[in-house]
């Protein structure tokens, strides 16, 4: 089998064309408080129930730094493996809109809290590392509603203050499926360190996309349109795709691209212009007078370093070495921490190929058909484990097994329970097997005959009337050693 090779290239009238995208990821701080309140963070609450006198901008309120927040984003950039910054400094990002009552954003900028760090993608044309140019802390602005009143607009301050990690990664990425796998990364490392959910649809990870493009053999970069606020997967990878081909359409028409800020219409899946891009200058960054400049001691971050979690990668690099996975098996089950939490939990008491094998293909075939995630799996690791370990005593055949895995997805019902109660254990009683085996070959003398006679085929035949008289119960390595010996 040969490996697929990159070949994310756009076919335009007169050249070829590469694609260059920079993400800037929008992750939200797994915290229970905001960034500079005590307010809660819970998704859902009715609107502006969330909300303090710091986070609706009343005159004279200064915001207080949560700790947990900062320690949160310390461990996130220990886990992409950055350099964290002992001295950062909390800037004011100016801009007007309804839903940010205080006229700016805390935000970093010249002095994040997290520098340089990388991600590495496991692709199918091998493995790919993305630079992280900076993880900065910022506090989330209100939402704006204007569907409710055909006259009327609203806003809901729940949101505003929460604690957001924006993670902007260097312009490495050069495909949709590139950026597939670089989010899902990511989101797989922060759930791990338990500093964001990852949650896309209540909108705890969404990401600016940067998009432009350039002829196949240049080195300079092409003009970039930034496509703000998607927060869905696919809707980054549809966007990209409309968005490059938009912008080799108008070089090849010796037309410009502007650089400006877009949104994409899931409707229409394409791409239209919001305003022209902003500048840092725009913004009129300035420190915040407000707060103190943010000094770390060494000793939290090792103290935080030491705490950290088995990540994907090492813990992909330990599933390999220990329980002899390929790479592409290993993969699946580190993708998430639910999945190789209920993996190592089976294995603990089974056969670890077995394991591996009913997890990807039985389990997942389930649980995709289910539309469920591994925590609301109907079969539990415990009973699952107790299944594999039938079938590798022989209790039970793997035909067998896969109709008790059916029954086991009611109320998780233990599976030795099933095979007792509906008399499923499997017959490995050379001497009764013997007895069924004489009866087919007795009743079949004319395929014994022409089986002999060179139609070595009809052993098949043999084979599934045994399994039939016997119910499905006979074990099949010993029918087919028993019926080989009276065929001779």
């Amino acid at each position: 089998m040969t490996e697929k090779k990159f070949d994310y290239l756009i076919n335009g009238d007169k050249s070829k064309w590469e694609v260059i995208i920079g993400l800037e990821v929008h992750a939200q701080v797994l915290s229970k408080s905001k960034l500079f309140s005590s307010s809660p963070t819970k998704f859902g609450a009715e609107p502006n129930t969330q909300v303090s006198l710091v986070d609706s901008a009343f005159p004279g309120m200064l915001p207080v730094i949560n700790q947990f927040c900062i320690e949160q984003s310390i461990k996130t950039g220990l886990g992409l493996k950055a350099k964290v910054n002992l001295n950062s400094v909390f800037d004011r990002k100016n801009y007007f809109y309804p839903d940010l009552p205080q006229g700016y954003q805390i935000s970093q900028y010249k002095n994040p809290i997290v520098g340089e760090g990388e991600v590495v993608l496991d692709m199918p044309y091998g493995t790919k590392k993305v630079g992280i140019e900076r993880l900065h802390l910022e506090q989330d602005a209100g939402k704006s509603i204007h569907d409710i009143d055909p006259d009327n607009s609203y806003v809901d301050l729940n949101r505003s203050g929460v604690a957001l990690m924006e993670i902007v990664s260097k312009p490495d990425l050069r495909s949709p499926e590139e950026v597939n796998v670089y989010v899902k990364k990511l989101r797989s490392i922060m759930r791990y360190l338990g500093t964001c959910d990852g949650n896309m649809q209540e909108g705890s990870l969404r990401a600016d996309v940067n998009v432009s493009v350039r002829k196949v053999g240049d080195k300079k970069f092409g003009t970039r349109c930034e496509i703000k606020n998607v927060n869905s997967i696919r809707f980054m990878q549809l966007a990209i795709e409309y968005e490059a081909r938009r912008q080799v359409k108008l070089l090849e028409s010796d037309k410009k691209v502007n650089q400006e800020t877009r949104l994409f219409d899931t409707k229409k899946n394409a791409t239209r212009s919001m305003r022209s891009k902003e500048e840092a200058h725009d913004y009129r960054y300035f420190p915040d007078p407000d707060l103190l400049p943010l000094k770390l001691e060494q000793s939290l971050v090792d103290k935080l370093k030491k705490e950290l979690p088995e990540l994907p990668d090492e813990k992909k690099e330990r599933f390999i070495k220990e329980h002899n996975l390929s790479s592409y098996e290993a993969n699946i089950l580190v993708s998430e921490k639910e999945i190789s939490d209920y993996y190592e939990e089976v294995i603990k008491k089974c056969d670890k190929k077995l394991a591996t094998n009913w997890i990807t293909v039985e389990l997942f075939a389930l649980l995709n058909k289910k539309n469920l995630s591994i925590s609301q799996s109907p079969v539990s690791a415990r009973n699952l484990s107790k299944l594999i370990k039938m079938i590798t005593s022989g209790k039970i055949s793997g035909k067998i097994a896969k109709d008790v895995f059916v029954k086991m997805q009611v109320d998780d019902n233990d599976a030795e329970q099933i095979v007792e109660k509906e008399g499923l254990i499997q017959q490995s009683d050379p001497k009764e097997l013997e007895k069924i085996i004489t009866k087919v070959i007795s009743n079949n003398k004319d395929k014994v005959e022409q089986y002999k006679s060179g139609k070595e085929k009809l052993f098949g035949f043999f084979v599934g009337q045994i399994m039939k008289a016997s119910e499905g119960k006979a074990n099949p390595q010993l029918v087919n050693e028993i019926l080989r010996n009276k065929l001779k």
